[in-house]
């Protein structure tokens, strides 16, 4: 179970106790528009969001590793979270 949330991440939106993964995409540094993906732990496509225009992206998500992946201009990237019941999972993602 999954819900996405378009916009960048407020700390004053986050559902209180639900499994957040968040963070920012950035490229040299600066903040990267695009889409970010969210894989379960099989690989199997669950969600996706268009980042804000600093970057950021969040994911509602159950507990358990997840592959967050950028899909920008000029590149992807990958990178792997585990989120915790309940938890903020925080990803910086460099493309």
């Amino acid at each position: 179970m999954c819900g996405a949330k378009a916009g960048g991440p407020d700390a004053s939106t986050i559902k209180p106790g639900e499994t957040t993964i968040q963070g920012q995409v950035t490229r040299d540094g600066e903040p990267v528009t695009g889409y970010v993906r969210l894989l379960d732990s099989t690989g199997e496509f669950t969600a996706e969001v268009p980042t804000s225009a600093t970057g950021q992206f969040r994911f509602y998500a159950a507990e358990g590793t997840w592959t967050v992946r950028a899909l920008v201009p000029g590149g992807t990237a990958d990178r792997t979270v585990v989120a915790q019941q309940g938890g903020l999972a925080e990803v910086a993602i460099t493309v």
